[in-house]
């Protein structure tokens, strides 16, 4: 109860966040009207829009906070000792794997690259988008069955939620106002939404409050600590989640399977650095 009311009164404060979750919902609305898959070049091209507007954010975060760097080489650490990590726990496969299980889409040809922010292959959202379409009905009306709709629900959340741009954005909105993350990220989610409940139907509207409370959660984690949030630290979770996004924009142009998830343990680095440094 004490986090809601919370939110509530940070909501105004909380815009990037906001339009996030609007976008999945005016997503699912398009989509549900459309009630059939969207045609592959269209979302090809989408797509790469987004992985070279990734890029751009992703560099640019980068080369921004590098001077201000009080260790200019924590971030080599950091993407090397939290790539190691992610990669001996699996967290990319783990995460694949469980959506796969979830999803009523075929297995993705692994030729086609990774196109998602939340590095999950786009193929594994949309390849039976225009081959499975749903019963007759009115717009948005027709479901392919309550089971699916599950699995939509359950691989939609999964790919909102997970992924540096919907767990750093809130935080980077917290503490500096900055919402660029959670609008790239909002963008990004308008089209998966869209390619979504063209699948499902309009019952994929119901991922929307969810993704609205986790990145809350990570928005009011970050209000809380603020004072313990120095500009330095700042400073270096910038310079490592902007090689994270710029991972993810070689992702969706299906330049390189850069596996991000596997580096997401990098942002832990700088923290727990920070962390030391004050006890010592």
């Amino acid at each position: 109860m004490i986090i809601f009311v919370t939110l509530r009164q940070e909501n105004k404060n909380m815009i990037g966040t906001i339009v996030n979750t609007c976008t999945i919902i005016a997503g699912t609305l398009v989509g549900a009207f459309l009630h059939r898959g969207i045609k592959e070049k269209y979302k090809d091209m989408l797509y790469t829009g987004l992985g070279l507007a990734s890029l751009a954010i992703g560099l640019n975060a980068t080369v921004q906070n590098l001077p201000k760097s009080q260790y200019p080489v924590l971030f080599i650490v950091a993407i090397a000792v939290g790539g190691v990590l992610g990669t001996w726990l699996d967290i990319d496969g783990r995460f694949k794997r469980i959506v796969n299980r979830k999803s009523t889409t075929p297995t993705p040809n692994p030729s086609r690259g990774e196109g998602s922010l939340n590095t999950l292959t786009t193929d594994n959202i949309t390849s039976n988008a225009n081959q499975a379409p749903l019963p007759s009905g009115g717009a948005g009306g027709g479901y392919r069955e309550s089971g699916s709709l599950a699995d939509g629900l359950s691989t939609a959340i999964l790919l909102y939620c997970i992924g540096p741009l919907s767990m750093l954005g809130p935080v980077i909105s917290a503490l500096q106002g900055d919402n660029t993350f959670l609008f790239t990220n909002a963008t990004l989610d308008f089209v998966s939404a869209t390619i979504f409940a063209s699948t499902y139907g309009l019952g994929m509207i119901l991922a929307a409050p969810v993704l609205f409370c986790w990145q809350g959660m990570f928005y009011l984690v970050a209000k809380i600590s603020s004072e313990a949030v120095s500009d330095a630290l700042m400073s270096e979770l910038l310079i490592v989640g902007g090689l994270l996004i710029t991972a993810s924009g070689l992702s969706l142009l299906k330049l390189k399977d850069c596996k991000t998830l596997n580096l997401l343990p990098a942002l832990l680095v700088p923290v727990l650095w920070f962390l030391v440094k004050a006890l010592w």
